[in-house]
């Protein structure tokens, strides 16, 4: 097939979590033999943000990770009727300009053959749901949601059994552990701070334990105000700024232990959905220790990661994987494995590629 993907961002990961699993699912599906062209505006936030910390020559990283993805940037002439010609899968994520979403629409409608699909990675569905509703989907086929909790808000706007649910995975051609093991020192969190979605979370789970402690930990992220970073730096936790995303690994591979610290609205109202982070830790063979989150979905098994209801516990299970080395084995070795059964790009390969043959099915006649 001829796959087109309209992106935020697949060259910047600056803030940009989405684009770590679009760049590893277009590249399984590049290796599969499809015809892969992605499409990024030339003035997107991350992009621009990035090129404004780091200048021009930090795209290059990228270029030199993933040589298979060549991403077309665009502006106000672009000919999107050319760009669209000979598509058979066109997919248009949700962080698009709502004009583009559209126009892709209009050209479905008016009897474009390619099949046409929206893909929702954010909670905006539930924390902005005026803004995601001003979005014209009238030519859409079905939409992407990154978990059921998604799903569920888009079945209930109308769009019933064409709500798809596609998790994020990991890339493992990426992430994965280490071919030698190096000495591994303290912990690592690699997160961006977020519009205080997370902030007394991260205070409570991370911050005060790690400082409680005094363990080692080292933070990597972008819009950290200087209020936070002066804190950390009082704590005596290193604050590391932003890491582009093919480096995670290797940090990864630096450290004993990592932590999941889920935004709010992951925690509670679209339970269920972790993040990138999740299934990209697992993935490296790096232990995990998480502060509360539900997994309703069943997404991993029990002891694939630790879980802390609570501030003191996780004080506690952080002090545990940090001294017990038969533990960290264990959860770097359980993780690892149900990422390989169930949670690679490859997986959401194959989960993209049949929702792609149910919708082009003919429906079946009902039976007199």
């Amino acid at each position: 097939m001829k796959i087109i993907y309209f992106v935020q961002s697949l060259v910047s990961c600056w803030n940009n979590g989405h684009a770590h699993f679009l760049r590893g699912v277009l590249r399984e599906l590049a290796a599969r033999g499809h015809t892969i062209r992605a499409y990024e505006p030339s003035n997107g936030w991350s992009r621009t943000n990035l090129i404004a910390e780091h200048g021009q020559q930090v795209l290059h990283s990228f270029h030199q990770c993933f040589p298979e993805l060549s991403p077309t940037e665009y502006g106000p002439d672009f000919d999107l009727e050319q760009a669209l010609t000979g598509a058979d899968l066109v997919i248009v994520h949700e962080w698009n300009d709502p004009s583009l979403v559209a126009k892709v629409g209009r050209l479905r409608s008016r009897g474009a053959k390619f099949l046409l699909l929206f893909h929702d990675t954010h909670h905006r569905a539930i924390s902005d749901p005026a803004a995601m509703r001003n979005y014209d989907l009238s030519g859409y086929d079905g939409v992407l949601a990154f978990g059921q909790a998604l799903a569920e808000i888009y079945r209930k706007w109308g769009w019933g059994d064409r709500a798809f649910i596609w998790h994020e995975a990991a890339d493992t051609r990426l992430f994965r552990p280490p071919e030698t093991e190096e000495r591994r020192r303290g912990l690592v969190w690699v997160g961006n701070w977020g519009d205080e979605e997370r902030t007394a979370e991260l205070h409570d789970y991370l911050f005060a334990p790690v400082a409680r402690m005094r363990a080692p930990l080292d933070v990597y992220g972008v819009r950290y105000p200087e209020q936070a970073v002066a804190q950390l730096h009082g704590l005596g936790i290193a604050y590391q700024g932003w890491l582009p995303n093919n480096a995670v690994p290797k940090v990864f591979a630096a450290h004993q232990a990592t932590v999941h610290v889920p935004r709010r609205y992951y925690a509670e109202a679209l339970a269920g959905i972790p993040t990138i982070r999740v299934f990209e830790a697992l993935a490296c063979g790096i232990p995990l220790i998480s502060a509360p989150w539900e997994d309703v979905e069943a997404l991993f098994r029990a002891g694939d990661f630790l879980i802390a209801r609570s501030p003191p516990e996780m004080e506690q299970h952080l002090r545990a994987v940090l001294q017990d080395s038969k533990l960290r084995v264990h959860l770097a070795e359980r993780g690892l494995a149900t990422i390989k059964a169930r949670h690679t790009c490859g997986h959401r390969a194959d989960e993209l590629l049949a929702i792609t043959r149910r919708i082009r099915a003919p429906a079946k006649e009902s039976v007199l």
